[in-house]
């Protein structure tokens, strides 16, 4: 017997616990957040009032950003670093090279230009005629001019170059997503955890890898003008090297603080803006808007919508004030330590430590300095918070390749005499009981095969299995003496077209939504709509096989749900496979178009095998054989006829729905 390999995470990769969104750890951070900001604003709870809602996948995160210091955020920054430099030369190497280049070769123009300064300033203090003082200090001015014209042109390409890398980058993240996505077993979508891994991996992450590696050459540039500064200070003189961290000091700290300031805002405020858009959605939405009209319920929603904008407000105002003072606690601090900076210069020049166009010089470095300084602590902070939600991405991505199926090299057949299921089990990842227990089946070619059962009976599940949609925990598949565990099952598919209950209503073309991927050939196309009813429904398009099925878009046009079924009935006939799988097709359809449906799928059907699955039992009554399922067991099986007879729950349930359709009930 064959076991299926886990649909859970992989053997060996335990989930990596994060305290911001798991267990016991992601609510004490919330906890001490919210303490924490209403203890510095005064303000009441904003989410007082407002119902909890899980945080959407753009701010899971909050906790971590509102609670990081500057330190911690420094420690996460290798990581980040070294998985940003990775993408970006997977992306482009010749633009992550030539922009780190240009980068630090206009990072050397930089402290030439302010060593140059030297020059200039000597000439122009020296003695004699300012004619002559200005002549001396023009071939050190072109010096100066040279190398600021330089880096400029210089950092002119690196953002060139950089431009050129993000599209690259987006491009590059995006077609990793998407391909593993479409190649990871079916069941992974049955999986809760793998389900929201790969919504935080798509809705945020997915977003953040651009601005990541932008980021994290950011740092790379701020850096490099930090160390240009720093170095002409050490080339001046070594003691003015300290000036310029006491001048950094007060920026910096206005800087976190500032920004800290606003995520502990947003976290706070994540619930509030969350119901408010809610409500703002259902007062402008088109399906809500006849129900908000019949219950007049314009006032309640306006007046819950402006008590959470008001909160909103009021909070926003606050923090306008607070981070104000800030940055003016933050200003006046500098201001300190760049006087403290001047009067440390001025005793320089006065024991004849440094002359005066050293100093002169030092004043420029230093400014220069700062600024490299705030833009690295800017860099830093969005590196930062970009990681992690990149860090999702990430982590999802390493998840996914380990579901992907191992590739199999057996021949696929191209049709089969016989499927057989033997002692197939098969249970849902996170269910508590199996979705089948030890069903044995078997379909010969061109026989009309019904399963039937209650909802949750199972007989969804196994008709995926018997097409290779699930691999089963338990029991075997065999399509005539190939088992379905050594083939490639994309290429089995080939063989199979299903007519699914929840069918999805693509945004593309009539023609294109029949031929689904494969190459739309007019004349089967033509036979395939007109087999299942939708040329009726076609007919009446505007541009036919051409209209755009989805009024989202110009000239798009909107089905109904029957005739979108129709449009789901004729991409299972186009694809003319050895298995069709009707599942509950008629769902949408009134009695008329059942009953023509069904004699449709009938005519369509001959020579074909079909699947049936249908609660409505007076559709079976052609089947060649009946399996009937309980809560995931086979309890009876044969031709319809003989079920009947025999009384079982197929004679019961065909009972009562018989009965539902007298007029008399009591006959």
């Amino acid at each position: 017997m064959r076991r299926r390999r886990p649909v859970g995470r992989p053997p060996g990769r335990p989930r990596r616990l994060d305290p911001d969104r798991d267990g016991p750890g992601r609510p004490r951070v919330e906890r001490a957040t919210r303490r924490l900001f209403l203890k510095r604003t005064g303000l009441p709870d904003p989410a007082e009032h407002a119902a909890e809602m899980n945080l959407p996948p753009w701010q899971t995160h909050l906790a971590a950003l509102a609670s990081a210091g500057l330190a911690g955020m420094t420690r996460r920054l290798p990581t980040l670093i070294c998985a940003a430099a990775r993408l970006a030369w997977r992306a482009s190497p010749a633009d992550t090279l030539v922009t780190v280049i240009l980068h630090l070769l206009a990072g050397v123009f930089t402290a030439y230009g302010l060593l140059a300064t030297t020059g200039v300033l000597r000439a122009l203090f020296a003695g004699g005629a300012t004619p002559d003082r200005v002549r001396a200090a023009l071939p050190s001015l072109a010096l100066v001019a040279g190398a600021t014209a330089l880096r400029a042109g210089l950092q002119a390409g690196a953002g060139w170059a950089q431009a050129r890398l993000k599209p690259r980058v987006d491009h590059l993240v995006e077609k990793r997503l998407f391909d593993l996505t479409t190649r990871v077993e079916l069941p992974c979508f049955d999986d809760t955890e793998f389900h929201d891994s790969m919504h935080r991996a798509r809705d945020r992450g997915l977003m953040e890898a651009a601005p990541v590696v932008e980021a994290t050459i950011d740092i790379l540039t701020g850096v490099i003008g930090l160390v240009a500064a720093a170095g002409a200070l050490g080339v001046l003189h070594p003691v003015l090297l300290p000036l310029l961290l006491i001048t950094a000091i007060p920026d910096g700290w206005a800087a976190a603080r500032a920004a800290r300031m606003r995520y502990l805002a947003i976290f706070v405020l994540s619930a509030v803006r969350r119901r408010k858009w809610i409500l703002a959605d259902l007062m402008a939405d088109r399906d809500s808007a006849a129900e908000i009209r019949a219950f007049t319920m314009r006032p309640f929603l306006a007046r819950e919508h402006d008590r959470l904008a008001v909160r909103e407000r009021d909070i926003h105002v606050d923090l306008a004030r607070r981070q104000t003072v800030v940055r003016i606690l933050g200003d006046m601090a500098g201001g300190v330590a760049t006087a403290a900076v001047y009067v440390a210069l001025g005793v320089l020049l006065a024991i004849g430590a440094v002359p005066l166009a050293v100093a002169g010089t030092a004043v420029l470095a230093i400014r220069t300095g700062q600024s490299s300084l705030a833009s690295l602590l800017f860099a830093v902070n969005r590196c930062y918070e970009s990681g992690l939600y990149f860090s999702d991405y990430l982590d999802f991505c390493r998840d996914a390749e380990h579901r992907i199926p191992e590739t199999r090299d057996r021949p696929v057949p191209d049709g089969f005499d016989v499927i057989t299921a033997r002692n197939v089990g098969f249970t849902y990842p996170g269910a508590d009981r199996p979705a089948l227990h030890d069903v044995s089946v078997e379909i010969h070619a061109g026989q009309v095969v019904a399963l039937v059962g209650e909802n949750g009976s199972g007989k969804t599940t196994l008709a995926k299995i018997l097409a290779g949609l699930y691999a089963p925990d338990e029991g075997e598949v065999h399509w005539d003496g190939t088992h379905l565990g050594d083939v490639d099952l994309d290429r089995l598919r080939q063989n199979v077209a299903m007519i699914p209950q929840h069918y999805t209503h693509w945004p593309m073309t009539a023609r294109h939504n029949i031929a689904m991927g494969r190459e739309p050939h007019e004349e089967p196309i033509a036979e395939a709509a007109a087999a299942s009813g939708a040329d009726d429904v076609i007919a009446a398009l505007p541009y036919g096989y051409d209209t755009l099925l989805d009024r989202r878009f110009k000239d798009g046009h909107e089905l109904s749900g029957g005739q979108w079924q129709r449009i789901a009935v004729a991409r299972g006939f186009y694809r003319d496979a050895a298995l069709l799988i009707c599942d509950e097709p008629t769902a949408a359809l009134d009695a008329r178009a059942e009953h023509a449906l069904f004699e449709r799928i009938r005519a369509h059907a001959d020579g074909r095998t079909v699947l049936l699955i249908t609660h409505r039992l007076a559709s079976v009554r052609h089947a060649d054989q009946v399996y009937v399922l309980d809560r995931g067991r086979l309890v009876e099986q044969g031709p319809p006829a003989e079920l009947l007879a025999a009384g079982g729950v197929f004679g019961e349930l065909y009972g009562l729905q018989a009965r539902a359709y007298r007029l008399d009930s009591r006959g």
